[in-house]
């Protein structure tokens, strides 16, 4: 009998308007565990080399975990993966909320989709059954619009909807899919894939919501353990009552907090920005996802210039905080708010907008941008502006046009500003600095799709004055001891590689990383361990494993773009992150060292067992990880 997954994948071919379903086999589940590798299972086979991004070629792939739907917290997450029309590698994104659980709830681990509608589509996916339904009425409408007039339409307010909004429709490179009006797949252009294939929305809904559990009692008990760290464990309770943005201080205080462009590390204003100030002003609620204790998600009410921001909207995570506040020097609340519901409105990943913008601000202030390109004056602080070019890139008017292709092929196209990109292979630098982190620039050079802040530790957790609680968990993958602030020898690399495989476990299980990780979080390797033995029955099942699909899933994604011709070369920082940090502050005159960061590489290329001069896998190193048909092809 199969514990935790439905067993059924569903595939969807748009252009011949046909679906089926297929059966995989236990052991397909225990090699992928779901999520981004079992999306790349189908994308390596199916996908030829080359393939256009927003061409019915590429293939999208939607997926949950095994263990989705469970009752604990932290389980309920979608992955979507497909070839990146922002990167032109693999693009890779993961969302929390509901829809996930209800997936599963519907009968399916995953949704592969290929080809383009004639028309406009939505899916509706139902106790097993898969239909492909018109959506011409539902294009052009922004996701709050689109979900309510799918639960009018379907005649259920419990429907979960995953959808493009307008952004997505007119192929923006750093358009996002969207559940749940306030819940984002937001990097690498995901939602401009589904815009290419004139896919609007996959709608599930599962009217029984038992998942067949091992060992269900084993299963509660951890579930009623993991509610306790909320409050036990420190970094826990001030996620439940900060948000993600209760960082802000601290990283001010390290002069970690990414400034106009990520030029300086600390931010004058920091202080109106803060998760505290936060709750103390707009914050109206806090929610959460299916099944988990945490309630980290915010819930705010507050008014930009006459204009509302309304509570199914969300509230800005820490990431939005920074691209729409520290990037641009804006230190007004309800404006990165404002920016927030937009994003989530229009499906636009905040990060790639924010930071794009951030990009054109700079540009400006260099003079290398003029009013007469963009329009109007930008001037980092100016916030009426940072909404109007929102609202540009969405509707790709003017200026806007050129920024929705992101920083990078928008400084390709007009030919200039390159030196003022923060975009690793494509993909613009998300709020952690790796000027100062310095395992986060190995992690966001060697990462497949590009810079991640959650792709691996941060090198806080493991050196001198970490917790006691990180120490112990990470000993658990063979760091006994703390390592010298800034470091950046082997062993770094060896903490990045090994973080990086537990990570890339939690998005093949679609497990949240707030809730799951090698160091701080609720539930610790061990604890991680035992609840997958308790969901599927594999009692063998051991972190050597775990690791081990991490590993897989790592190695496949590198594959990947290896196809599409990238190697070492490509694992480079951007030209502006070698030039030092102004401002002030612990990080003022700090720049990223090249010379140790390849040679970090080296390290972290033999610890992968890659080889050390194009970065990418062997075929050999292929059959070993059990991955032999990809060797083959």
């Amino acid at each position: 009998m199969a514990y935790g997954y439905a067993g059924r994948i569903l595939h969807v071919d748009l252009t011949g308007e046909k679906t089926w379903i297929e059966t995989p086999p236990e052991t397909f589940y225990r090699t992928y565990f779901g999520g981004s590798a079992l999306g790349l299972h189908y994308i390596l086979k199916e996908m030829k080399p080359g393939a256009d991004a927003l061409g019915p070629e590429n293939v999208l792939a939607l997926t949950v975990g095994v263990p989705t739907g469970a009752p604990f917290s932290g389980n309920s997450r979608l992955c979507a993966n497909a070839k990146s029309p922002l990167t032109g590698g693999i693009g890779d994104a993961q969302a929390g909320g509901f829809f996930p659980a209800e997936l599963k709830f519907a009968g399916f681990d995953g949704v592969i989709v290929r080809g383009k509608a004639k028309r406009p589509v939505y899916l509706w996916l139902h106790d097993g059954e898969a239909e492909i339904r018109d959506a011409a009425h539902l294009w052009g409408q922004t996701t709050s619009q689109a979900e309510d007039a799918l639960k009018a339409e379907l005649a259920d307010k419990n429907i979960q909807v995953a959808q493009i909004g307008p952004a997505g429709e007119r192929l923006v490179r750093t358009a996002c899919i969207i559940n749940y009006a306030n819940r984002a797949n937001g990097r690498t252009g995901m939602g401009a894939v589904m815009g290419s294939k004139n896919l609007k929305a996959v709608v599930v809904r599962g009217k029984s919501k038992k998942l067949p559990l091992f060992d269900a009692k084993r299963v509660n008990e951890l579930a009623r353990w993991g509610a306790a760290q909320v409050q036990e464990n420190g970094s826990m309770r001030d996620m439940r009552q900060n948000g993600t943005a209760n960082g802000v201080p601290g990283q001010q205080a390290n002069g970690t907090l990414p400034t106009r462009n990520i030029s300086e590390g600390q931010f004058e204003h920091f202080a109106d920005i803060t998760g505290e100030h936060m709750t103390d002003t707009i914050l109206v609620d806090r929610d959460t996802c299916y099944a988990c204790a945490t309630h980290c998600k915010r819930l705010v009410e507050c008014e930009w210039q006459g204009r509302p921001v309304e509570r199914r909207h969300g509230g800005p995570e820490y990431e939005t905080i920074g691209t729409y506040g520290s990037y641009l020097g804006i230190n007004s609340l309800a404006a990165i708010a404002y920016a927030n519901k937009l994003c989530n409105e229009y499906g636009l990943d905040t990060i790639g907008t924010g930071a794009t913008i951030g990009w054109a601000m700079e540009c400006y202030e260099k003079g290398v941008l003029s009013e007469r390109e963009i329009g109007f004056p930008l001037p980092f602080g100016d916030e009426a502006a940072a909404i109007r070019l929102t609202e540009m890139i969405v509707n790709r008017e003017g200026f806007g046009d050129v920024l929705a292709e992101g920083s990078q092929l928008a400084a390709a196209k007009l030919g200039k500003g390159q030196e003022y990109l923060i975009t690793w292979r494509g993909a613009e630098t998300p709020a952690h600095m790796p000027q100062a982190k310095l395992s986060l620039g190995l992690i966001y050079a060697v990462n497949p799709f590009g810079a991640d802040h959650q792709s691996s530790e941060h090198d806080f957790q493991i050196e001198e004055g970490a917790g006691k609680r990180s120490l112990a968990r990470l000993a658990l993958l063979g760091f006994d001891k703390t390592m010298a602030k800034r470091s950046f020898g082997a062993e770094k690399a060896r903490f990045v590689w090994e973080t990086q495989k537990f990570y890339s476990f939690c998005d093949s299980a679609c497990l949240c990383q707030f809730d799951f990780g090698p160091a701080w979080t609720m539930y610790g390797p061990d604890e991680t361990v035992e609840l997958m033995r308790a969901v599927t029955g594999w009692q063998d099942f051991a972190l050597e494993e775990l690791l081990r699909v991490g590993e897989r899933r790592i190695n496949m994604m590198r594959v990947f773009n290896a196809r599409e011709g990238m190697d070492r070369r490509h694992d480079q920082p951007p030209a502006k992150f070698l030039r030092p940090l102004v401002g002030t502050g612990p990080t003022a005159g700090v720049a990223v060292d090249t010379d140790a960061l390849e040679t970090a590489k080296d390290a972290y290329f033999q610890f992968a067992g890659w080889d050390k001069t194009s970065g990418n896998p062997s075929k050999e190193h292929l059959v070993g990880l059990g991955l032999g048909w990809l060797a083959e092809a």
